[in-house]
């Protein structure tokens, strides 16, 4: 059984990326094989709309013609049995690097009453990291994660998904280096939420992974 996690952050070890890895924990211990990919790193573009993907009776239908970093991936997805999909919320949205990788699955959107051209069914987990606190969230992007799924959902013929939300993260170390006159009244409470409420979201994420990588024995 194989997981795989894409981090959408560029930041190596920030709460995006500490999730992730939790999830992968989760799988790895029901003894999944796991990898890590780092969005940033990669060489891609986003979708081109040239639909090529699209033509009926082309020998493109149903994969993408660019020939970059993702090109691989796409081969390495097919065979997983669980994706994680983790970006921060950047000015109201996801990142660039995520916002490339999920236009990228457009390939496996199939316009037959949509459907998927996945080739298999796939668990799929969204973790979101965002400096708003709950009640900012349910007000601004709750919505907007749920759309995110949906999509997600159905380009991938997803056999379960969840997203999980992680609020009130810092946007940085040290707000007094930036200037951020409105967000430095916030240091406390978001400490206090970094050290009380994301461990707890890192366990949200650990057993996200472990109950993913669960095999079905009844079946």
């Amino acid at each position: 059984m194989l997981v795989m996690a894409f981090n959408g952050s560029p930041r190596k070890n920030g709460a995006t990326a500490k999730l992730l890895h939790k999830a992968l924990e989760g799988a790895a211990s029901q003894k999944a094989e796991t990898e890590f990919i780092q969005l940033n790193e990669l060489n891609m573009k986003g979708c081109q709309g040239c639909y090529s993907c699209k033509k009926r009776g082309g020998k493109s239908y149903g994969k993408c013609i660019l020939k970059d970093d993702m090109t691989p991936i796409y081969k390495r997805i097919e065979q997983a049995d669980a994706l994680f999909l983790g970006t921060p919320i950047y000015f109201h949205s996801v990142t660039s690097e995520m916002q490339m990788f999920i236009e990228r699955l457009y390939p496996y959107c199939n316009y037959k009453g949509y459907s998927s051209n996945f080739p298999r069914k796939v668990k799929i987990g969204l973790i979101y990291t965002m400096g708003a606190d709950d009640q900012q969230m349910e007000m601004w992007y709750r919505k907007y994660t749920k759309m995110r799924q949906a999509v997600i959902s159905w380009a991938m013929g997803a056999a379960e998904a969840e997203t999980l939300i992680s609020t009130d993260t810092f946007h940085v170390n040290d707000y007094t280096k930036i200037v951020a006159d409105l967000l430095e009244p916030l240091v406390d409470r978001k400490s206090k939420h970094k050290h009380q409420i994301f461990p707890q979201d890192c366990k949200k994420a650990f057993e996200m992974g472990a109950r993913f990588t669960i095999q079905d024995t009844t079946a």
